[in-house]
């Protein structure tokens, strides 16, 4: 396994945006054109590209369905989607037109049977996504918290086949604050399963801070604000990661 680094792309209005806190008020438009976005990420050396469907996420259906598949179309390299994914035929609708792996958040919690069934029938091309408000999971676009929490979740899911989560930690995405490296530490140890970063990745110290557990578990990080702030480039990222060779 090796860290990897997955340059965010949040999608509302057909946009590129940055939300603060998940806060659909507290909103920062960054570029008109996520297609062009994901090629320049792509240009930049991105092995993976993150997409969020953000309208999906709050009408708990997906709404920029046909931009996602158009950047899944347009970039050579593998993309991981979420954001309002809640029956088989939406993921089967993305898994077709190329998407490589679909997160599902929501639905994990609401609908256990639903998400026992797809693990079994799709593996890894299904990640869970673990949006998290001080250990406890938040469904709904991040509008409502639940009093399950992520590590409890994480372990039964794990026992239907869950191999890959997403653990963002709400209170700390697109603030800039460091993530919360011993919640996703603890997480990663605590299932044995790959767990990816999001949420408060703010420097290059951030990315070795999480890297320096890649041995137990934690594979990569999603990173957002501090590459469209600029508060480092992707190339910086990847070659002190090591991804660059």
């Amino acid at each position: 396994m090796s860290f990897l680094i997955y340059p965010a792309i949040d999608i509302r209005g057909g946009k590129c945006v940055r939300l603060f806190q998940g806060d659909y008020e507290q909103e920062t438009v960054y570029a008109d054109s996520p297609v062009e976005m994901a090629k320049r990420w792509v240009a930049q050396g991105a092995s993976w590209v993150h997409l969020v469907d953000l309208d999906g996420a709050k009408e708990g259906k997906p709404a920029n369905a046909e931009l996602i598949k158009e950047i899944a179309r347009s970039i050579p390299v593998p993309v991981q989607v979420g954001g309002g994914i809640r029956t088989e035929e939406q993921i089967a609708d993305y898994l077709q037109a190329g998407v490589a792996r679909v997160i599902v958040g929501t639905a994990a919690i609401e609908d256990e049977p639903f998400t026992r069934r797809i693990l079994e029938t799709y593996g890894d091309k299904i990640a869970i996504g673990l949006d998290c408000r001080s250990g406890m999971v938040a469904t709904r676009g991040w509008l409502n918290t639940t009093d399950v929490s992520a590590t409890e979740l994480a372990k039964r899911l794990v026992s239907y086949g869950a191999e890959t989560f997403i653990y963002t930690d709400i209170a700390r995405d697109g603030t800039l604050t460091g993530p919360n490296v011993e919640e996703i530490t603890a997480l990663a140890i605590a299932t044995g399963k790959s767990v990816i970063a999001s949420g408060g990745v703010s420097s290059l110290d951030d990315l070795l801070a999480l890297s320096a557990h890649e041995k137990d578990g934690v594979s990569g990080a999603i990173v957002g604000k501090a590459l469209y702030t600029e508060a480092f480039s992707l190339d910086e990222a990847l070659n002190r990661m090591g991804e660059r060779v």
